[in-house]
């Protein structure tokens, strides 16, 4: 049974009145007047196009929105999706709106996504972003269609992204959980995925959702938990991904999303991934990394000066994070720019295993250790995007290629450090 706790009274009821349901699609939504009335339509669209005899529903979860964004979901989902749509559903194509908070939280509307889906028996259920404006309706066979027709357990995307977009998942999330977990999933943080109904029945008690990490990144242990759990997994190739652009103030609060999720997943997961040493391929539909060329303005003196600062700044924070060694490597790197600059893969690799171990004995509070690489980041995508600048598709591709099979050589670094007592032990 669902975990009917997380589920409010006039949820339930709709849920209820709704039925056994094959296909769900969830959208956890929040002041997103701009972009929901589009991706519900292709949503609409989709289901009705490649699951017409499906009992289907879409669910919005929404989290206080004061711009009418609730509204516009409704009419999103009983409006004719353009103005001659061929598509017709033989079954009832339900739209379910709830409001669960005043404030939002991705984990709480992911749990009650989770638990809506396990009372309702969905045999898959997909999740999509307010945000993605560059959604296409086709976007719900790729996603749903493994699933429910291959019995696949989980499905994550593939975006085609501008060369430089996306460097935390390029830099350091992707080549990570490729090397922690030997499977090369492309988005560990995915903004639209799917998943069985096997997952849900495992996921739905989980200790997850009373954690900071499952709070603020559920995606990131929702993924992690398909790696580590011999879920079958599949990818496939999305497309373009609208999203609003996050300058350097937003850092932080994306690493409390994504690090520091993977880092406390990695602690419940231990038993499965310290004795995975072989890269697994994974099945996938469409290409597995595409970029464009498009022009790339970036302030890398801004960048620069806030990795110096940071390393001057947070030397006794650093201190009691990363080994001597890579600490002087550090100081040496802040004292020099352009060409000179040295900061390189292997470099990167011990930074980020050093606060991984860190972070998993809690040698100072936690969220000051994620707060900590925020600098040390900023001169990994300083030095990514000098190397960078001028190198072509193919030559990026093949860098982090390179980065990744950085982590995985050093991977016995990390398993040294995680069990370990204490450092230099």
């Amino acid at each position: 049974m669902a975990d009917e706790d997380i589920l409010s009274d006039d949820l339930l009821r709709q849920l209820m009145s709704v039925g056994e349901t094959d296909i769900l699609v969830g959208i956890h939504t929040h002041n997103n007047a701009k972009t929901i009335g589009r991706v519900v339509q292709a949503v609409r669209e989709g289901l009705l196009k490649h699951f017409p005899r499906e009992r289907v529903a879409i669910l919005n979860v929404d989290g206080g929105s004061q711009d009418g964004t609730t509204d516009l979901v409704r009419a999103a989902a009983i409006s004719d999706v353009g103005d001659a749509t061929p598509f017709y559903a033989l079954r009832t194509l339900h739209c379910i709106s709830s409001q669960y908070d005043s404030v939002p939280s991705a984990g709480k509307a992911m749990h009650i996504v989770v638990a809506a889906s396990d009372l309702l028996r969905v045999k898959a259920c997909a999740i999509v972003a307010p945000e993605s404006f560059e959604i296409q309706p086709d976007w719900m066979n790729r996603l749903l269609r493994p699933i429910y027709g291959e019995h696949y357990d989980f499905v994550a995307p593939v975006y085609s992204r501008q060369r430089f977009d996306g460097m935390l998942v390029t830099n350091l999330m992707y080549p990570m959980t490729r090397a922690v977990y030997g499977k090369p999933i492309r988005e560990p943080r995915p903004g639209e995925f799917a998943f069985s109904d096997r997952l849900v029945s495992d996921l739905v008690g989980h200790e997850l959702w009373n954690q900071d990490a499952g709070r603020l990144g559920p995606e990131v242990c929702f993924t992690v938990s398909a790696l580590a759990d011999d879920a079958r997994i599949f990818q496939t190739f999305l497309g373009p991904k609208g999203h609003v652009d996050q300058g350097p103030a937003d850092l932080v609060p994306a690493l409390r999303q994504t690090v520091a999720p993977l880092f406390w997943s990695m602690e419940a997961t231990f038993d499965w991934w310290n004795t995975i040493g072989v890269l697994q391929a994974l099945p996938s539909d469409g290409p597995e990394y595409e970029v464009s060329m498009d022009p790339v303005h970036v302030d890398l003196t801004r960048l620069h000066q806030m990795f110096t600062s940071g390393v001057t700044d947070l030397q006794d924070v650093l201190r009691s994070i990363v080994s001597a060694s890579t600490l002087a490597q550090l100081q040496s790197a802040a004292t020099n720019e352009g060409n000179n600059f040295q900061y390189t893969d292997e470099l990167w690799v011990k930074v980020v295993y050093e606060f991984a171990a860190s972070y998993h004995r809690s040698v100072i509070n936690r969220d000051h250790i994620i707060q900590a690489l925020a600098p040390l980041y900023r001169g990994r995508a300083y030095a990514f995007l000098t190397e960078n600048l001028k190198a072509s598709k193919d030559e990026l591709a093949m860098h982090i290629e390179s980065l990744c099979q950085t982590f995985e050589r050093q991977k016995p670094y990390l398993l040294e450090l995680w069990t370990a007592q204490e450092r230099g032990s």
